[in-house]
């Protein structure tokens, strides 16, 4: 009896570390990407379009991977908790959020991104009072402002988490 009780906790601690993890990495891919290669790429390459296209490269990867942590999270929360109220809890839901906000990122304002600069050709190259460039900086705030959503949810995340273990 003794050791089925031990393998349960066993297990929950491990479900419990997987969820901590693939919140942890997609927080930390997020930070790394927003204030290390976003702005190392545009100071050190010598285009604007080169470090766009790198920027919009890694984000890609992020916004993927991202989701796939959510996946991942919301799995081992259900295989932890065996009950699908287990997603009605603060933290599932912030998860949730996240992978809203980076789908809506990716699938839609990154993909509007990509096309208008396929149209303009050179961002740098572009007027500035082109309506092109216009929509493409707008756009880019939206894409800010969702990545800063993403960023404030996973930070919540991590605190009720915490919380969970402090409540019980």
């Amino acid at each position: 009896m003794r050791e089925i009780f031990l393998a349960k906790i066993s297990m929950s601690t491990i479900l419990r570390t997987i969820e901590f993890l693939a919140l942890s990495l997609w927080l930390g891919s997020d930070v790394f990407l927003s204030f290390v290669v976003a702005p190392g790429a545009f100071h050190v390459l010598a285009s604007r379009d080169q470090a766009g296209a790198i920027v919009g490269y890694s984000l890609t990867r992020m916004h993927l991977g991202g989701i796939l942590c959510g996946v991942v999270f919301l799995l081992a929360r259900l295989l932890r908790t065996r009950t699908f109220t287990s997603y009605a809890t603060a933290p599932a839901i912030c998860v949730a959020a996240m992978m809203a906000l980076t789908a809506v990122s990716q699938y839609t304002v990154s993909a509007r991104m990509a096309a208008l600069r396929v149209q303009m050709g050179s961002i740098q190259a572009t007027e500035a009072g082109s309506p092109l460039l216009a929509q493409f900086t707008r756009l880019h705030g939206i894409s800010v402002a969702l990545e800063s959503g993403v960023l404030l949810a996973g930070l919540a995340a991590t605190y009720l988490l915490v919380r969970e273990l402090i409540v019980r």
